[in-house]
């Protein structure tokens, strides 16, 4: 999905944010925006919005001297969700339909997103997720793939996400025991994406294997995953893709087995995906294969 003239308005937006968020002084925070315009120019049409906002955040990252400009906002994200989980979980202790549920949960954890310009409140989309139908719902086919997968890899997006991550993969291990599950986070802090450290914090390993992939975008680009990661990523039995910045990078890739789980959060989304702002998506792309030998 190449990047829009609106992409790059969302881009320099998202770099204003990070002064808000920082609450940067009018000096340091001009500086930023002075170094986020520098890199329009060098935006290409024929790349992602993910691929094309790359280089912006790692320069302003050194222009800061961090690594991890969003630390303390993922942190406090990791904070809310925590405190959300014995919500969450008791829905899902009730639910009659576990594992729809817990899918509604996952993505509705997805709304944890800073590169995003529209916000929406954890806690009410937890509370009405469950009564929220799919605008695309390939959920059935979802199951149905799992029961016949051996080998599932699941691509990480946001901090604090990430915690309903856990209970989405624990619902998996408890409907199908049998899976092997590979956690891919990103290769180091970018944004307010969920990096390796951050998941083992969260002690997902617990109920999948955490994998480093090594990609320094905030999506997965099939290219730049480590050697593990891509050969994990190929053999797969089934891929589930959380987010919005994944999606725009792999919404073309369809000789894989993958499932987007996502709250669409842009009009450019809503329109290459066809749904309106706030839907919930649960959509498949390529061919369902099984028990491939690693």
């Amino acid at each position: 999905m190449n990047i829009s003239p609106q992409c790059i308005s969302c881009i320099f937006n998202q770099a204003y944010r990070i002064t808000q968020e920082l609450h940067l002084g009018d000096t340091q925070a001009k500086a930023v925006l002075d170094r986020a315009s520098s890199f329009v120019p060098k935006f290409s049409m024929h790349h992602n919005p993910p691929q094309n906002a790359t280089m912006m955040y790692e320069s302003i990252a050194k222009l800061l001297n961090t690594t991890d400009i969003y630390k303390e906002v993922k942190a406090h994200s990791t904070l809310e969700a925590l405190s959300l989980l014995p919500f969450a979980q008791k829905l899902l202790d009730e639910s009659n339909n576990l594992f729809v549920d817990a899918t509604k949960i996952a993505v509705a954890g997805n709304v944890i997103d800073l590169a995003s310009h529209i916000r929406f409140d954890l806690h009410e989309e937890i509370e009405k997720v469950l009564h929220t139908p799919f605008a695309i719902d390939d959920s059935d086919k979802l199951f149905d793939s799992l029961q016949k997968a051996q080998r599932v890899v699941y691509l990480a997006d946001n901090a604090g996400e990430h915690i309903f991550d856990k209970i989405y993969i624990t619902t998996l291990k408890k409907l199908f025991p049998w899976l092997e599950i590979y956690y891919f986070t990103r290769g180091h802090a970018i944004i307010n994406d969920v990096t390796y450290e951050e998941a083992i914090e969260a002690q997902i390993d617990e109920v999948a294997t955490i994998i480093n992939s090594g990609v320094a975008t905030p999506c997965i680009i099939v290219e730049d995953l480590t050697p593990q990661a891509k050969q994990l990523f190929r053999c797969a039995d089934v891929i589930i893709s959380k987010g919005m910045g994944n999606y725009e990078c792999l919404n073309q890739e369809k000789d894989y087995p993958i499932f987007f789980l996502l709250k669409v959060k842009c009009s450019v989304v809503a329109h290459a995906i066809g749904e309106a702002i706030g839907s919930i998506i649960c959509k498949a792309i390529g061919q369902v294969k099984r028990f491939k030998r690693l």
